[in-house]
């Protein structure tokens, strides 16, 4: 076949396939420019998706004739005043999205500077340049894309609903207001909630200011400020605490310098963070720029510049996932404020009523359950430390945990977590603090206080272990035992040493001495699942931190357990100063806090 060059216009309409494969793209291309512009307030306006209309103002610098001749030819652009790929300080770059959008569609540019006496309108309609000519116009830059795809009819037809193409334009201008902030942004058309938030004072508090407008009024009480430095890199931005997820990653905002990304690497990178704290199946609420030279970064790697490579991606990784972790390390105890909120409506939903609308007389025992007879009369160990009377301490059965057998202190009414009250179902301590009540669930919260104290123990100096007196020996399934013996030297780091013992057998030599005495054959096989779960995927830090897991549940306060008014005070006092107390190792919260104003306004006394 003879070869031939291609006609310009299809050029443009193969580079528009790269570039705007959607309405979305091309906001956000349009969207760019204004913010590279300068511009201070950016209005947006869609219909059918933006398939028939996409009409994007700004306030921004302007162009001049010349340059708005320029602006709609391929391969030209203001953003590379020295040519140099490798130093990108703009949001755009390529000198793509106006031609290529004018070839796919019918765009009408009226632009104005603010040293000119009138202003400059072109059309470019299937990628034919009009003539310029004067036009009245505001200052900054009015862009009008109709009929887009029109002369890309097979275009048209990979796109999704005209709901579906308007809520990816509404996500994707939201993302860009969140990374900037000092910008005013509004959104209006079909199919979308129209939103006006108005620009912010540079800083912090106005960058919290957009994220509640972003991603909910709750999230200002539930974030925590994040910022780290390392190497020429640094991240800032407001993380979401643990217990303060959604189903979605939706929740999940990134940028380099500014430029919001999807990049593999940070959503990684925060997936490895969170991973401790929050549930398989759950996603954490987040903004998080990293901020760099940009010769540290090559911005230039993808045609919608949605992922980003760095320099050294693996410093960037380390970074990002260490300063979450010791963001979320400082919140120590603290646990999302919505979870009251849960759980008032919870309450609301009980006294409801039956179905005459009339509300349940609740029934209460003659004699309280925590005044019963204990039944049980043999502490968990391995609580360790506490800032009084360490939990393990207490050894008999547990005792009457009336509200009346003592007045709390004053002290201990100004403690986070306040003063223990009562035990409920031998599975809850009600524990009161000076602006209300706190609801504690006693398994989930030791078994993450064991479970940090394993953790440090193994940073520290490695986990103690315990030679058994008599070598337990453990029948598991062939499979098991092999992936047991696998990972043997692993387990051997965490203070569980195993070998082989004949075919689908292993034999317990020696066991974390927090956890000796307790029952081994659930421990190994427990462990046994939590491998065959985590396989040979993620870190081995990743792994080990898994199986730690496993292991203490196994040295937890059982539901069920009864606990003396010493022993529940001992279990506040440590959740306390322990990090990430707020929620236990599957990520469920530890404890629910209610304001007596809350609880005033459910019974009508307020």
């Amino acid at each position: 076949m003879t070869v031939r060059r291609l006609d310009p216009v299809l050029v443009d309409r193969i580079a528009a396939g790269e570039v705007i494969e959607r309405p979305a793209a091309a906001v956000k291309e349009l969207v760019e420019n204004a913010i590279d512009a300068g511009a201070t307030a950016i209005a947006v306006t869609i219909a059918a998706g933006g398939r028939e209309l996409i009409r994007v103002v700004d306030d921004g610098a302007g162009m001049t004739p010349d340059d708005l001749a320029l602006a709609v030819e391929r391969h030209a652009t203001s953003k590379l005043p020295d040519g140099d790929l490798f130093a990108i300080r703009s949001l755009g770059f390529r000198g793509e999205a106006l031609p290529s959008i004018g070839s796919v569609a019918r765009l009408s540019i009226v632009t104005r500077r603010r040293d000119a006496d009138q202003g400059t309108a072109l059309v470019v309609e299937a990628g034919e340049k009009g003539a310029l000519r004067p036009a009245a116009a505001a200052y900054g830059t009015r862009i009008e894309v109709s009929d887009l795809f029109a002369f890309t009819p097979a275009r048209l037809k990979f796109l999704k609903s005209d709901r579906a193409e308007a809520q990816a334009v509404s996500e994707m201008l939201r993302r860009l207001a969140i990374a900037h902030p000092a910008i005013r942004f509004s959104l209006e058309g079909e199919h979308v909630s129209a939103f006006d938030w108005p620009a912010e004072a540079l800083g912090e508090d106005g960058q919290l200011r957009r994220l509640a407008r972003a991603l909910g009024r709750d999230f200002p009480e539930n974030a925590l400020r994040l910022w780290a430095e390392r190497e020429g890199f640094a991240i800032a931005g407001f993380a979401g605490l643990p217990t303060f997820h959604r189903g979605t990653s939706a929740g999940v905002h990134l940028a380099v310098n500014g430029r919001p990304v999807r990049d593999k690497l940070l959503l990684s990178a925060v997936r490895g963070a969170y991973a401790d704290v929050v549930p398989s199946d759950r996603h954490p609420v987040l903004f998080l720029d990293v901020v760099c030279d940009p010769r540290l970064v090559d911005v230039n790697v993808h045609p919608a510049k949605s992922e980003v490579r760095f320099r050294d991606p693996a410093l960037v990784r380390g970074l990002v996932v260490s300063g979450l972790k010791a963001a979320l390390a400082e919140a120590g105890h603290r646990a999302t404020t919505t979870g009251g909120a849960r759980t008032l409506e919870a309450f609301r939903a009980v006294f409801a009523g039956t179905g005459q609308g009339g509300l349940q007389r609740p029934h209460f025992p003659e004699t309280p359950a925590w005044a019963s007879t204990p039944t049980w009369a043999s502490p968990a160990s391995g609580f360790g430390e506490a800032p009084q009377a360490g939990f393990e301490a207490f050894a008999a059965p547990s005792a009457d945990a009336r509200a009346h057998a003592a007045e709390p202190t004053s002290d201990a009414l100004d403690r986070p977590l306040g003063v223990a009250r009562a035990q409920l179902h031998e599975t809850y301590i009600v524990a009161q603090t000076r602006a209300g009540i706190v609801l504690v669930d006693q398994h989930a919260a030791h078994e993450r206080l064991v479970y940090e104290r394993l953790k440090a123990e193994r940073a520290r100096d490695g986990i103690a272990r315990q030679p058994l007196l008599l070598p337990e020996v453990v029948e598991l399934d062939p499979v098991d035992a092999d992936r047991l013996l696998a990972a043997m030297d692993d387990l051997a780091t965490l203070g569980l040493v195993i070998e082989a013992f004949g075919p689908g057998a292993v034999l317990v030599r020696e066991a974390p001495s927090q956890l000796a005495g307790g029952n081994l054959q659930k421990l190994v096989r427990d462990v046994a699942d939590a491998l065959a779960e985590d396989g040979t995927t993620g870190s081995l830090e990743r792994r080990l931190d898994h199986i730690l897991a496993t292991m203490a549940c196994h040295n937890s306060i059982r539901a069920g357990r009864r606990l003396r008014p010493e022993e529940m005070d001992a279990l506040l006092r440590e959740m306390e100063v322990t990090p990430n107390s707020g929620q236990c190792n599957h990520g469920r919260p530890t404890y629910v806090e209610l304001k007596l104003a809350d609880i005033e306004r459910l019974f009508g006394r307020k």
